[in-house]
């Protein structure tokens, strides 16, 4: 029986018919992977994604034909994003693998839809959409394994995951994203079996699909699976599952406080409360420098009151920290201060020192740190308050001068 790819709003994007009949319509181009996949369980689409028959440079010669901006976004990989008014669309040319080494692969270009199916990772991703007819072309059963909830390799999967190992972790992504019940035991006992590959990998890549994970409206079951896999254990073994209940406790506060889900959050609720280990995570990871800043601000012991450590660590860190180490029976009233309460300007200056009386040199930096100290911890007065106490640091440094 046939399967009609559904009517939905971004199908009548602006400029994307034209885009399809520039390239030839249905045998020439067919949306592909998640826009195929979440039409089909009416869910919203992010991404447009097509596959060609055309290769790249006859791909960027037909978006500029359009009148669309051509951008070469993976060229070397095939593929060449449109720059619709209504946004960007991807377009990859049709290809198969020739080699690959679980990092990178070689490729050929081909014409056949089969040969480009057999290329991607799961049965759910590899189904194809004629533009106009809306005639769907599923070659590996992704169909039914997307109404069973089976997130399912294409083929072996060991092979799958040999030519890229980072499919072990989309894999646990999909599966906690499409998957129910028992996960498909031939797909899991792969990515058990090849989780050392994932050391192969660049940190950058695994970072990257990790906060994806992370970021999972409700990442706690597939967490455990992962530990209890030991999925881990290559990249991140401080890991452990005793890291599942303080895990289970933030997700039960986030609910709870209305706190946004945050991946680093969350990895550091599977981590212990230790600022060294927060930045040797963060370097093997190749985390920002934002990034990294944050990790070891959330992973560093504290019990500076709310407001004196929003101030120090910026005020998302602070509930962060708050939220996953601080006892509950403070959570309401800290909660409900931090959430509208506006970060301070320190009202004084080293020059104002300087100004006041106060000689040049390290005798300021370190004054106006005392002062700020003070400010601080009596609750962030006025300016007035401030310069009083700047006034008498002054008087009391210049007696024991004489």
């Amino acid at each position: 029986m046939s399967i009609y790819l559904p009517d939905a709003s971004w199908r009548h994007h602006n400029g994307l018919g034209h885009l399809i009949d520039v390239f030839g319509g249905d045998s020439m181009i067919r949306f592909v992977g998640g826009g195929v996949r979440d039409s089909l369980l009416k869910t919203a689409v992010s991404d447009i994604d097509c596959a060609t028959r055309h290769h790249p440079e006859e791909t960027v010669k037909l978006i500029k034909d359009a009148g669309f901006k051509a951008v070469p976004t993976g060229i070397q990989h095939g593929t060449v994003t449109a720059v619709l008014p209504s946004g960007p669309v991807e377009i990859t040319s049709l290809r198969k693998d020739v080699s690959t080494d679980g990092r990178h692969a070689t490729i050929a270009y081909s014409d056949s839809w089969q040969d480009d199916a057999m290329r991607r990772d799961f049965t759910i991703n590899a189904l194809y959409a004629e533009p106009n007819s809306s005639l769907i072309h599923d070659y590996f059963g992704g169909i039914a394994d997307l109404e069973a909830g089976c997130v399912r390799f294409i083929g072996d999967p060991e092979t799958r995951i040999a030519e890229d190992h980072l499919r072990i972790l989309r894999y646990f992504r999909f599966q906690a994203r499409f998957g129910r019940g028992i996960p498909d035991a031939a797909s899991l006992a792969a990515c058990i079996k090849r989780a050392n590959d994932l050391m192969a990998l660049s940190r950058e890549r695994i970072a990257s699909e990790l906060i994806k994970i992370l970021a999972l409206p409700a990442p706690l079951a597939i967490i455990t699976l992962m530990i209890q896999s030991g999925i881990f254990t290559p990249i991140i073994p401080e890991i452990r599952d005793n890291s599942l209940k303080q895990l289970k406790r933030l997700l039960e506060r986030e609910k709870a406080y209305s706190v946004k889900g945050d991946p680093l959050l969350r990895l550091a609720a599977l981590l212990p409360e230790d600022p060294e280990l927060g930045r040797s995570i963060a370097q093997r990871l190749r985390f920002s420098k934002e990034q990294k800043k944050y990790l070891i601000a959330l992973l560093t012991p504290t019990q500076d009151a709310p407001c004196a450590l929003a101030w120090k660590i910026g005020k998302q860190a602070a509930i962060g920290h708050i939220v996953l180490f601080r006892e509950e029976d403070a959570l309401p009233s800290t909660m409900s201060l931090l959430q509208d309460w506006e970060c301070p300007v320190f009202p004084l200056k080293g020059g104002d020192l300087i100004k006041k009386g106060l000689p040049a040199g390290p005798i300021v930096a370190t004054t106006l740190q005392g002062i700020q100290q003070q400010w601080i911890e009596a609750g962030f007065p006025e300016a007035e308050w401030v310069h009083q106490k700047a006034d008498q640091a002054i008087d009391q440094f210049l007696l024991a001068a004489k």
